[in-house]
């Protein structure tokens, strides 16, 4: 099953995420596509592995989701945070050009897999379009993810204000 949770920046799509994974009755994966780049993103994550807690496994993949879709089975869920920063992290990397390679495939491992995924990212596109050419391309290629997970996608959900909305399910 795969569902994808969309919302703003601190909208609560990441805890919403973390609790449907935590009522189930399954061995928990947290994907974490994010870089400890600085300081304040040092602080972050420390700060949400120390909120998850021991239940959870951590795989730390900011680039090659495609890798681990085989890695799990139908008694697995998983929680990939965030799809955005894993866009960021393939538009600024030094193999640009490999990014539509690796969302396919990535896709392709998606449909394949019998486990749970939660796949979480950032609503960006109904803010106004940026003047600056890779604000733009992240814009677009974001978009363009969301819509191909969404078709492929059990359940979309977007959460504003902590506040879930199912519009697939």
């Amino acid at each position: 099953m795969i569902e994808l949770i969309i919302g703003g920046a601190r909208s609560g799509k990441s805890s919403y995420a973390l609790s449907l994974a935590e009522a189930r009755d399954a061995n928990l994966h947290f994907i974490a596509t994010a870089e400890p780049e600085d300081d304040e993103m040092t602080a972050r994550i420390e700060r949400h592995q120390r909120q998850r807690g021991s239940r959870w496994n951590l795989v730390e993949e900011p680039r090659y989701l495609s890798r681990i879709t085989e890695d799990f089975s139908e008694t697995d869920v998983l929680v990939v945070d965030c799809l955005t920063l894993w866009l960021s992290n393939w538009l600024c990397s030094d193999l640009p050009e490999q990014w539509p390679e690796e969302k396919q495939n990535f896709q392709h491992g998606l449909r394949q897999s019998p486990a749970h995924w939660l796949l979480v990212s950032n609503e960006v596109g109904m803010g106004v379009t940026p003047t600056n050419r890779l604000s733009r391309q992240f814009i677009d290629e974001s978009g363009w993810l969301h819509q191909e997970l969404a078709q492929i996608a059990s359940r979309v959900t977007t959460v504003m204000y902590g506040i879930p909305q199912i519009l697939k399910s």
